[in-house]
């Protein structure tokens, strides 16, 4: 059972920047694709940045080039470090992880990935 929690949201101002991290169980950023969705206030959840068990990265146009995701594998933390931020970006943040395939690790939803952390709220002000 992998179990994941995250950790480091908050309010910033626009143009602020974020580090999110996501404990994950033993082996999970070894064995998994981990990712990090978004979901604001009346929208569907996002897939925002993931990365697979080789280090490929994947990120939605909206945030490319503005946010990076990385991940320790030896102490299993999944990152994603948010530059330049907008209020757009105002939402819950989830980290996920599954056995995905190549395909949906390139368009990641929701329905693809069975574990997931409780979330951590990001708020951008103007």
């Amino acid at each position: 059972q992998v179990q994941l929690m995250e950790s480091g949201g908050g309010s910033v101002q626009t143009g602020g920047s974020l580090t999110l991290s996501c404990s994950a169980s033993r082996y999970t950023a070894t064995n998994y694709c981990m990712g990090w969705f978004r979901q604001a206030p009346g929208k569907e959840r996002e897939g925002v940045a993931t990365i697979d068990h080789n280090g490929t990265t994947r990120y939605a146009d909206s945030v490319k080039d503005r946010f990076t995701i990385s991940k320790d594998r030896v102490k299993d933390i999944l990152y994603l470090q948010m530059n330049s931020l907008k209020p757009e970006d105002t939402a819950m943040y989830y980290c996920a992880a599954d056995r995905v395939s190549f395909a949906t690790m390139l368009s990641p939803t929701e329905a693809k990935f069975n574990y997931w952390g409780q979330g951590t709220q990001v708020t951008v002000s103007l």
